[in-house]
């Protein structure tokens, strides 16, 4: 008997494993539904010697030092900064839409008009959201926003989540500013990195203790009245976890096509996105991310799909009212069960980076440790 049981290999389960284990000297059986730790940040090295992440690209960033100091226990870092460019009018630019962008796109006249404008009403190095910028009151800005927003904006929306942005949840709208910056950088985080080993390996080293042990290819449905346990910990979706009782929280999921090509590299960038043309998102190239050298590469064309279950992954909770009103009846039969604790973008229906993830198993190991 496990004293712990914790559901979900990746992330957060292996934080809160860890701790469990080196502080509190108690045992800790982890499992997972996948056939291998990670979970949707698992990464491997193929044949070219290309670390390709197999559940599209995963990019470290943080400006909380505490989880930066924590994960570089299990990890060298590679000093990546993450860049992005869109496919705008046979233009490759920088995303999110910044001046560099504008004079990318547009006339100098132009360029140099809307530039001033933006720094008069906004300032400088100031990220503005697009729905913001739409209601600015000037018309030079209005075009510039009508523009972003149908060149940039909407239709990337519109293939990622299935809806217009004004739909969903404005923490998700403003995900994607203006920024009124000559920074190309896609995050301005002061720790940035990709794991020189791979996040798969980071993930095995946080579970490389006598006391965890790790079973894959399980399903916490099939063995939850074979295993006895003191605590759960449980990452996977909460509606699943009571059965579906209330209903079922919605995700939107991804299909990927990985293609490899006979040639060094396939596009300009590790990530190009694509918001008006093909019916795929973007495209990641991997071996950008820790500078493979290979005469070939690997890239991967992202499409974007509902969520059924039984049939593909959950990777976004589509944060709407409604949904969120769900997810807070669950959060109400959760406090009434019993030494059961749900973290994770899936147990707390929110959209989480990865540091985010790290940040909130690390905060829940302190409040179980007291």
């Amino acid at each position: 008997m496990a004293k712990n049981l914790i559901v979900g290999a990746g992330f957060s389960g292996a934080v809160l494993a860890n701790k469990i284990v080196t502080e509190l000297n108690e045992e800790v059986l982890i499992i997972d539904v996948k056939p291998h730790v990670g979970g949707n940040c698992y990464d491997y090295w193929d044949k070219n010697g290309i670390c390709v992440h197999k559940y599209g690209t995963h990019i470290f960033h943080t400006n909380l030092k505490n989880v930066w100091d924590y994960v570089s226990q299990f990890t060298k870092w590679y000093p990546y900064r993450h860049h992005v460019k869109g496919y705008i009018d046979g233009q490759e630019v920088p995303i999110p839409f910044n001046i560099n962008s504008i004079h990318k796109i547009f006339p100098k006249s132009i360029a140099d008009k809307l530039e001033q404008k933006l720094i008069e009403k906004f300032g400088f190095n100031v990220k503005v959201p697009i729905l913001k910028l739409r209601g600015s009151g000037d018309k030079d800005l209005e075009f510039l926003a009508d523009y972003v927003y149908d060149k940039v904006f909407l239709h990337y929306t519109l293939k990622q989540w299935g809806m217009k942005p004004e739909d969903l949840d404005p923490a998700v709208t403003g995900r994607v500013p203006v920024y009124i910056s000559k920074d190309d950088r896609y995050f301005q985080d002061t720790y940035q990195g990709i794991p020189m080993e791979g996040y798969t390996k980071l993930i095995e080293k946080m579970l490389a203790h006598p006391k965890i042990q790790v079973k894959l290819n399980t399903n916490f449905q099939e063995i939850k009245d074979k295993v006895k346990y003191d605590r759960i910990f449980y990452t996977g979706p909460i509606d699943e976890f009571f059965n579906y009782e209330l209903g079922e929280l919605p995700y939107r999921s991804l299909e990927f096509d990985f293609v490899e090509f006979n040639k060094p590299y396939f596009q300009s960038n590790s990530v190009i996105n694509y918001p008006n043309n093909y019916t795929f998102t973007r495209i990641g190239e991997y071996k950008y991310f820790l500078d493979n050298q290979s005469d070939k590469t690997v890239v991967s064309f992202e499409y974007p799909q509902a969520f059924k279950r039984g049939k593909n992954d959950r990777y976004y909770p589509i944060v709407k009212q409604e949904n969120l009103a769900l997810y807070n009846r669950y959060l109400e039969k959760a406090k009434q069960t019993p030494n059961v604790y749900f973290l994770g973008r899936l147990g707390d229906y929110k959209y989480y980076d990865m540091d985010k993830a790290v940040a909130r198993a690390l905060e829940l190991f302190e409040s179980i440790k007291k």
